[in-house]
């Protein structure tokens, strides 16, 4: 669900996030700033941010 934590909910460990905002850039074309990056903590965090920035 979109509340579904990456670390909490889903187990993802540091190098899975980073992982996870690299394919999120090439997916959709995008980059993704660290400060960004860093406040996407759950699947809702993620899709918001794609919406209004990719």
């Amino acid at each position: 669900t979109e509340k579904a934590s990456f670390v909490d909910d889903l187990g993802a460990d540091s190098l899975d996030i980073v992982e996870l905002i690299m394919a999120l850039e090439e997916e959709f074309e995008t980059e993704i700033p660290d400060e960004d990056a860093e406040k996407i903590a759950t699947v809702g965090d993620a899709v918001k941010y794609i919406k209004e920035n990719a």
